[in-house]
């Protein structure tokens, strides 16, 4: 994983999130899915304790860059990448591809051979695939966005 000289990085369980960690997490989703993408959804899904966290933060201003979760144990012993977002000023800097390779190697870690899921904003989709993602559905609207579901894996 290739992170930039002023930023750090970590996984953690949900229990192991520092309040603080959990504040700006939220407070990063709300500013970008929320407000800016215009999206009115419940973000408080009550899906983070089941997750692992990736957290990317600037090592001087420890403000968080960038955030997914994963989840493993699904069906079929599935995972799922959610809730991938990075701040407007990081954006542009790589760090997409860094959380997202986080992320495969976390899921391949946790569960070997396992397939990997994510539902994309449609716009994405180059980026995903650039990912070893494939598309598996048509393009369909979630919490008024066009999203498709991609599957990395067998």
């Amino acid at each position: 994983m290739t992170l930039p000289e002023n930023m750090t990085a970590k996984w953690a369980a949900f229990e192991n999130l520092s309040p603080w960690d959990v504040h700006d997490l939220l407070q990063l989703r709300q500013a970008i899915f929320v407000l800016e993408q215009t999206s009115l959804y419940a973000d408080i899904d009550g899906k983070d304790p089941l997750a692992w966290h990736f957290l990317i933060r600037n090592r001087e201003t420890r403000v968080l860059a960038g955030a997914i979760r994963l989840f493993t144990g699904l069906e079929n012993g599935d995972a799922r990448i959610g809730r991938v977002v990075i701040a407007r000023e990081s954006r542009g800097s790589g760090l997409g591809r860094t959380m997202m390779l986080a992320g495969i190697d976390k899921a391949e870690a946790l569960a070997p051979g396992c397939r990997i899921h994510v539902t994309a904003q449609a716009h994405l989709e180059k980026f995903y695939k650039s990912l070893g993602f494939r598309t598996v559905s048509k393009i369909y609207l979630e919490d008024g966005i066009p999203h498709i579901d991609m599957l990395r894996g067998d």
